[in-house]
Order: structure tokens, then C-alpha cells, then sequence
């Protein structure tokens, strides 16, 4: 079992680059560190050195999801564990080239994602410029995936994750710290992100990034609401590749892990929203989380490896 200690970032693959890159700029809140002719690189207010990075590319995707680990040993150990289960590594333990560096690794889960495991990241120290929203961190990732199950047992047994709730049996939600979840699952025809969440400090700042939504001349897809696993107020919209992202705050932490007991909650509509003013996602809501088949670009570049 690995010693995950919390979500870091995620990497976008993206047709849009420039296009996508001014909107976490210039209206959700994020600011740039860093950027070339082929990526772009978001911190939030947070130490974080970045907790999104886009890559141009011809298909929207996943690049990849990272989670920090202590340190350099945790790192390497991993890598041990990993190889003993026969888990593919596509890029071994050492520097990592995006920026902010640190030392990490790169794995495959068993739908083909591409894993980051890393330590030592660059942080940031100076003050950051506030904003009238001013996203914190990445709190959590949904992913669909066709076999919620395989996935479970995998983010539990080998990653160390710990299942916080259920949502009857086509949602579950792992933590690997206090957070009551940091990634989650949904069960779908095919592999792809479903959404990505990013905290702000309380309602008052969710309320106004909606209205920067708006005046910018885009629509929430879903809510404001708040959901009932996490119990964390929500509203979720989409940017120009066609990804599905939400501001978020007040997620439940989980302080005590004795008393803790994982529920199975029923997809009822006042379970899915407690205030009752958003209720069930629309059916465009629902086909944009379904997102596009994701095989991995990870996974086409071992099967290229392996032909040669």
C-alpha cells in the first residue's frame, strides 16, 4: 500500500489551448506560471506549484492526475511495490519535466490513465494577488470508468485509498486524507473525466464566480446546490475544450477515522441537491460529465514501445 498524501494537480490534453488557457485566466480565477508554445501551467491560491496544466493536443483527454507523496523514498518505494504487482511504470522514478520539477514517477491504472506519484515540487511563498474568487486548491476529480469495481479495488488495495460513501452503486468516493474525497468514480460506458472541482473558501465566493461565469457570457450547467456524500455546496460549468469543472467549498472532513462509516446513499433528487433549488442533473449536464472516450495517450505510447 502506497502513502498517498494528498491530490496535486491534473494535467488536460486540449484542442483549444490558447482559447481555454484565457478562461481559467482570465475569468475562473487561476493564475499563469508558467507557459510555452505547447502548455500552460494554473496555481491557485494555494502552495501548490500548479493544480492544472493544459496541453495542446488534437483530442481533448487526460495527460494525467498527480498525488503528492512525502518524499523521495516514498517515491521510490512505490516504484518497488508497483513493479511487484506488474503495474506498467511509463516513466521511472526521477526528475519530472513540467515545471515546478520534483521527483516522481509515472503509472498506468488499469484503464490506461496515466498516474503521477510525486515529492519535492516546487511551492510557492509569495502572496497571492486576490481575486473576488480566488480558487485555493483542486479538491477532487471524477472519473467515469466502466468497471467501478476493478477501480475500487485497485485506488483501495494498491493505491491505499479508503472508500468514503457510495452513491447506490454508480458512484463511490475514495479519500486518501481527511478530505472525504479527493477522486471518484462513476460507472459509464467508457473511461474519461467526468469533472474537476475546485475549492474556494465559502459560499460567498461560489456565488461570485457564478456571476464571472456570467458576465463572461457563459452558463452554469448545474446548480448552485449542495450535494449529499461530502455534503459540499456546488455549481458546476463548462469550459471551451468541453470540460466540466466546479467551484466547490465546505466538503466534509473526515477527523476521525474510527468513527467513520462508509454510507450507500439512494439517488433521490433531494439527496442529490439538499437545498432543492437544483435538483438532478439536466440531460446536457449529464452528457457533458460522460465526456469522450479517453483509451489514454499513455497507453498508445507503450503499445507503440512494444511493437518496436
Amino acid at each position: 500500500m502506497l502513502e498517498i498524501t494528498h491530490l496535486r494537480h491534473i494535467s488536460l490534453l486540449t484542442p483549444v489551448l490558447s482559447e481555454q488557457a484565457g478562461f481559467y485566466d482570465d475569468i475562473w480565477g487561476l493564475d499563469k506560471v508558467y507557459e510555452d508554445k505547447q502548455s500552460v501551467y494554473f496555481r491557485g491560491e494555494g502552495p501548490e506549484h500548479h493544480i492544472l496544466s493544459l496541453k495542446a493536443n488534437e483530442k481533448r483527454g487526460l495527460h494525467h492526475l498527480a498525488f503528492g507523496m512525502v518524499d523521495k523514498n516514498a517515491v521510490d518505494q512505490a516504484a518497488e511495490t508497483l513493479a511487484d504487482l506488474d503495474i506498467q511504470i511509463v516513466q521511472p522514478p526521477g526528475y519530472l519535466d513540467e515545471a515546478g520539477v520534483g521527483y516522481g514517477l509515472r503509472f498506468l491504472d488499469p484503464e490506461g490513465r496515466c498516474i503521477e506519484l510525486s515529492a519535492w515540487v516546487e511551492i510557492h511563498t509569495s502572496e497571492w494577488s486576490k481575486k473576488n474568487v480566488d480558487p485555493v486548491k483542486l479538491n477532487h476529480v471524477v472519473l467515469n470508468t466502466v468497471d467501478i469495481d476493478k477501480m475500487v479495488d485497485f485506488y483501495t488495495r494498491v493505491l491505499g485509498f479508503k472508500v468514503s460513501d457510495w452513491s447506490e452503486h454508480q458512484m463511490v468516493f475514495l479519500r486518501c486524507n481527511r478530505n472525504h474525497h479527493s477522486i471518484a468514480f462513476n460507472q459509464a460506458s467508457h473511461p474519461s473525466v467526468n469533472h474537476i472541482a475546485y475549492e474556494v473558501n465559502n459560499v460567498d465566493e461560489v456565488m461570485r464566480g457564478i456571476g464571472n461565469v456570467r458576465k463572461a457570457g457563459y452558463e452554469e450547467m448545474w446548480g448552485p446546490g449542495r450535494h449529499g456524500p461530502g455534503n459540499n455546496v456546488f455549481c458546476y460549468f463548462q469550459d471551451p475544450a468541453g470540460f466540466v469543472m466546479e467551484y466547490t467549498c465546505y466538503l466534509v472532513s473526515i477527523e476521525d477515522e474510527s468513527e467513520w462509516r462508509a454510507l450507500t446513499w439512494k439517488r433521490v433528487p433531494h439527496l442529490i441537491d439538499r437545498w432543492g433549488i437544483a435538483g438532478p442533473p439536466s440531460p446536457e449536464a449529464r452528457a457533458a460529465m460522460a465526456g469522450e472516450p479517453d483509451e489514454g495517450w499513455a497507453t498508445k505510447l507503450v503499445a507503440r514501445q512494444k511493437d518496436h
